[in-house]
């Protein structure tokens, strides 16, 4: 069962490990589905999705914070239903829909991505959801058996 009481340098030590994931998971994500994808929605035109070092240092502040809030609401969950499979589906599942589907749903509404994205996009961010908040348990179970 995890601590009652929040840990604060416990927290960042398992979201800095559980963002090794996410960053890797988010990047093949993107290079390797949507890019290609945003691409040939916008015509190839010049500077769409592209990725430069900026890009990729605020990519990496937002993967931070993903993983943050998804280590936060496992702890949360697990804090009062258990450190369980069920915990890190739930807790998975539910940044999931509050992050990535309203985030896609919101960009193929505007115009900005076609809608057959959601396809590929939110099955891959759910994996990518529910294995972090499987790490952050085995971690949580970890360092709390020390």
């Amino acid at each position: 069962m995890i601590p009652k009481n929040f840990n604060f340098k416990r927290f960042v030590v398992i979201t800095l490990l559980t963002s090794i994931w996410i960053n890797i998971s988010e990047v093949f994500r993107y290079f390797m589905f949507v890019m290609p994808r945003v691409k040939s929605f916008f015509d190839d035109k010049p500077g769409v999705a592209d990725m430069d070092f900026g890009i990729f240092a605020i990519w990496g502040f937002w993967d931070t914070l993903l993983t943050g809030v998804l280590v936060f609401v496992f702890w949360l969950y697990s804090r009062f239903f258990g450190n369980s499979n069920r915990s890190v589906l739930i807790s998975g599942t539910i940044v999931w829909l509050a992050i990535f589907v309203i985030f896609w749903v919101a960009t193929a509404n505007m115009g900005l991505a076609a809608w057959k994205i959601l396809w590929i996009t939110l099955p891959l961010s759910w994996f990518e959801m529910v294995v972090g908040a499987w790490i952050a348990s085995k971690l949580y179970k970890k360092y709390d058996n020390d």
